[in-house]
């Protein structure tokens, strides 16, 4: 029985590779499940990754050189015979990943504030205390990057801090806002300091757009791996992540870890799952990545936050006021919004010796879990559960003057 099982498998693998090698790849459904199939460390190169590919019908989308894996369109039974190949080390869900928001005001009907109305402060930024430290630190030089729905390049609010950027799903085009989201995360964590508008955490943070979201605010995790790698690269120091999938798996978390590993702090939104599961989120879920919930004015928990024992901090997410899509400016609510006052904060740590993002007394850069342990340090106390605040709210002034707990 043994043997005649195996003779029907080989039989079976030999029909899918002879039909699927015969066909072009244009002409195989794109609807296909997306996967991500991870090989073996010594399987490298690219041409044969790909040669093996293609004998099981695969439709390439992508190399992931990252964590040596290629997210792909998958036939139906290919991925069992993938997985019994010696070269394979695992396949992974393409996952869906969607933004964190919980809802949006109307815009205005101006791309900015009249002339006569001057320049706001928004709330979150002024309970942060963000506003006490300008003088010594706008966050200058500091590479942000905000992993999202891209960011507005031309907002008269931002487009000086842009310092570049990628769109990971459509590599040939511009990381351009066409959601909004984006731009709103990127006006917190650093709009310009001006006559108009509102003003962020850090005005003088160097913008990075980083697209990995399309216009609906959805995106998927092999967008995200392949902006990881990106921001490995061009040495980005923080990144800001307000998206999430309630699942995670073994690529998704690799990808994190290979971004931890490169010391990037990340800082990511813990969920908007408050009033339902209350579950938190991937990649906040993760160790590597300081998750946030959220606060509102009052100092209460916000009933919409996710919340759990994996929460580092809580920050203002309630009625935020920041730049938007087309020059706008819109309130937004969400654990988003709260994780880019987290974000702008990290940045403005990284400024607090003569050696950007050193550490002046023992001369090295300052590692991810240094900067957790900063920011968990010196968190306010707001008498929350831990669960919903973490260590506390974070306090950006206390990046120069407040002495550990």
């Amino acid at each position: 029985m043994k043997r005649e099982s195996s003779l029907v498998t080989k039989i079976f693998a030999f029909l899918v590779i002879l039909i699927f090698s015969a066909q072009p790849s244009d002409a195989i459904p794109s609807d296909y499940p997306r996967k991500i199939v991870v090989f073996k460390k010594w399987y490298g190169q690219e041409a044969d990754q790909d040669a093996l590919l293609r004998n099981f019908g695969a439709v390439k989308i992508k190399r992931l050189s990252l964590i040596n894996s290629q997210a792909v369109h998958l036939p139906p039974g290919a991925e069992k015979l993938l997985k019994s190949k010696s070269e394979i080390l695992r396949v992974d869900e393409d996952l869906v990943i969607t933004a964190v928001d919980k809802k949006t005001e109307p815009k205005p009907k101006s791309p900015h504030p009249p002339p006569n109305r001057p320049e706001r402060l928004p709330w979150g930024i002024q309970r942060i205390y963000a506003d006490l430290v300008w003088e010594s630190t706008a966050g200058s030089m500091i590479k942000v990057a905000i992993l999202d729905t891209g960011i507005d390049l031309d907002h008269p609010d931002l487009w000086s801090n842009i310092k570049g950027g990628i769109n990971t799903i459509k590599p040939h085009k511009s990381a351009d806002d066409d959601n909004g989201h984006g731009t709103h995360l990127a006006g917190t964590v650093a709009a310009i300091d001006n006559d108009f508008g509102v003003i962020g955490v850090g005005p003088e943070i160097h913008l990075y757009a980083v697209k990995v979201l399309d216009k609906k605010g959805e995106g998927w995790l092999s967008d995200l791996i392949d902006a990881l790698d990106w921001c490995i690269d061009n040495q980005i120091q923080v990144i800001n992540m307000s998206f999430g999938s309630l699942e995670g798996n073994q690529s998704f978390h690799d990808a994190i870890i290979r971004a931890y590993q490169a010391g990037i702090t990340m800082v990511a939104s813990a969920g908007n799952n408050g009033e339902d599961s209350g579950l938190i989120e991937y990649p906040a879920f993760y160790p590597e990545t300081i998750a946030v919930s959220a606060v509102g004015q009052d100092d209460e928990f916000a009933s919409f936050s996710s919340y759990g024992p994996q929460i580092d901090l809580i920050a203002p997410g309630v009625n935020i006021l920041s730049t938007y899509e087309k020059g706008f400016y819109a309130t937004m609510y969400g654990t988003s919004m709260s994780a880019a006052h987290v974000t702008g904060t990290v940045a403005l740590i990284l400024t607090t010796s003569p050696k950007w993002g050193y550490d002046f007394d023992n001369d090295r850069i300052w590692d991810p879990d240094e900067i957790r342990e900063r920011l968990l340090d010196t968190a306010e106390d707001l008498g929350l559960h831990p669960h919903q605040q973490g260590a506390g709210l974070v306090r950006a002034d206390c990046v120069l003057s407040c002495h550990p707990k």
